[in-house]
């Protein structure tokens, strides 16, 4: 609040009421104005003077009190709705059921949807309608969202000491498998899994659980880190003749259990994992050429830990099927090293049957193709993520795949060609789409059968 100053000039006041108190000047309300009068009506109440050097006089309006607060302005009205004949109004639900009406165009629809029955019966069937068009976001997050999230940090900062190229498919794997077991309750971890695989040209069958899974993989897993020079989990007397295959380790493992493996398994498992990752990584590109041990023949440890990538997908899908919970297929680049290693591994497998008597004898008429030279061959042909093509030699695992001497063609999904090798697909079952020689189809395609193994 401001005032006048003093008649001079010296002085300029601001001072509060001070009603009903008598400074011995005789004014009834106890007030003095300066020379001996009350104040008049309007007046308003004297002010206490204050020194000039106090408050400067710029000349300028005078400060607003604190006291004074602004004034809250009134908030909009609402814009009145559009005035639009029923044909008009009628044409605008299609795009008001898409959410594709102005907004004076939406309120004087919905305005109208209140008063006329048949327009309300059209809309809601429209709404229904664009519901069912629209695709529902699943709840599970991405499962290449991991890797894209790594990838973009590793962009941005390269690790100090990265993980080979032909170990990030298991580093992934076993991650996305610790990923869907680390929220299982009790009931999970001892729901029933059956493992499926082929023995000759039967398919073969174990029931076992969750826990009881995941128990394999760490005993298996268990070469490539006895390898690597770590701790072995399968020990003492564990350590039998027959303990030299993945199916012994696993027999053993699981009778050295006093009771049925339980979720405690999870934790030695995702150690083990991360030690073999974390061991290669501090050894570099020159380790995969390291031997690994299967019994009955060896891998380098780049092939290795690719087939220990593709056996925790597999067993992961065996996991999630028994809970009733989707998994999806690796990254693309992953299942491609995945289905290469199978293509590579065929000549081998197909040699090994023809050695028992379950492949049809090599047609060459004499002998064998020598190494190194091209021989018949077969044109696996995937399709999907992860795919390509490969010649598969059908003579000899040595002699040279060659397009010139192609006697068939069998094309596939990459998924179904992995649960072929899986043993999860019969051949018989496979589809696959099939040109030429019927009986070098039907042996590649027991051959594929033949890499899956408990």
């Amino acid at each position: 609040m401001s005032g006048a100053g003093h008649e001079d000039g010296d002085w300029e006041g601001y001072g509060p009421q001070n009603p009903g108190n008598d400074n011995g000047n005789g004014n009834g309300n106890g007030q003095d104005n300066g020379d001996g009068k009350a104040p008049g009506p309007g007046e308003g109440p004297p002010r206490i003077p204050m020194p000039r050097s106090s408050v400067e006089d710029t000349g300028g309006p005078l400060p607003e009190s604190p006291d004074v607060l602004p004034v809250a302005s009134a908030p909009p009205a609402p814009p009145a709705p559009l005035v639009l004949e029923h044909d008009v109004l009628r044409s605008l639900l299609g795009a008001w059921a898409l959410a594709a009406c102005a907004p004076e165009e939406t309120l004087a629809v919905e305005e109208h949807l209140g008063e006329c029955g048949s327009c309300a019966d059209e809309a809601r069937r429209l709404r229904e309608a664009v519901e069912l068009l629209q695709r529902p976001e699943p709840l599970d997050l991405d499962p290449t969202l991991r890797t894209r999230v790594l990838e973009g940090c590793l962009e941005r900062r390269p690790p100090r000491i990265p993980v080979p190229e032909w170990a990030t498919p298991y580093d992934a794997e076993t991650a996305r498998l610790d990923a869907l077991l680390q929220d299982f309750g009790d009931a999970e971890w001892h729901a029933p899994v059956r493992l499926r695989w082929f023995e000759g040209d039967e398919q073969t069958s174990r029931r076992t659980t969750v826990a009881g899974v995941i128990a394999h993989l760490l005993s298996v897993d268990g070469m490539v880190a006895v390898a690597l020079g770590l701790d072995d989990p399968v020990t003492g007397e564990q350590r039998t003749p027959q303990a030299t295959t993945p199916a012994g380790r696993t027999e053993a493992y699981w009778r050295a259990s006093y009771f049925p493996p339980t979720r405690s398994v999870r934790i030695p498992w995702r150690e083990q994992s991360h030690n073999i990752v974390r061991t290669v990584s501090f050894a570099g590109d020159g380790s995969g050429r390291l031997p690994v041990p299967y019994g009955d023949f060896e891998l380098p440890l780049h092939d290795a830990m690719l087939d220990r990538a593709f056996e925790c997908w597999v067993h992961a899908g065996d996991i999630a099927e028994a809970v009733d919970y989707p998994y999806d297929p690796p990254a693309p680049r992953h299942l491609y090293g995945m289905i290469d290693l199978a293509a590579r591994m065929l000549p081998e497998a197909l040699a090994a049957r023809r050695r028992a008597g379950l492949a049809a004898p090599s047609r060459t008429t004499r002998h064998l193709v020598p190494a190194g030279e091209p021989g018949r061959s077969l044109r696996l042909e995937i399709e999907g993520s992860g795919g390509g093509e490969w010649l598969i030699p059908l003579d000899s695992p040595a002699a040279l795949p060659s397009a010139a001497h192609e006697v068939a063609h069998v094309a596939l999904d990459g998924v179904e060609f992995c649960q072929l090798a899986a043993g999860h697909v019969s051949p018989e079952e496979a589809a696959a789409g099939q040109d030429g020689d019927r009986e070098a189809i039907r042996d590649v395609l027991f051959a594929a059968a033949s890499l899956s193994r408990m």
